[in-house]
């Protein structure tokens, strides 16, 4: 999961206590991994997740009907929208 194609040239300092620095050390010798790759691996895993659950959003068929029936909805009528988008920003001549 590392990207060993570009060079590492960034560096993290963590603080932490003796207890978790010594469960992360037993973590990393049984996955056969220095501390540096399994602290490296394990975070960028949390992070794709992460970012995932805000760019992918899993829907069932009934909620992928809504979703699109909502999509095909036409928009309701909204005068102060309008009368807002019509209006000349106070930056522009």
């Amino acid at each position: 999961m590392v990207d060993t194609i570009e060079g590492k040239s960034e560096r993290v300092d963590v603080r932490m206590t003796p207890t978790a620095k010594r469960t992360l050390q037993r973590a990393a010798a049984i996955a056969n991994k220095t501390v540096t790759e399994f602290l490296l691996d394990s975070s960028l895993a949390a992070a794709f997740d992460t970012l995932a659950d805000r760019r992918v959003f899993q829907l069932d068929e009934v909620q992928w009907a809504a979703f699109m029936a909502a999509l095909e909805t036409a928009p309701k009528d909204n005068p102060r929208l309008r009368k807002l988008l019509a209006t000349k920003a106070p930056w522009e001549p």
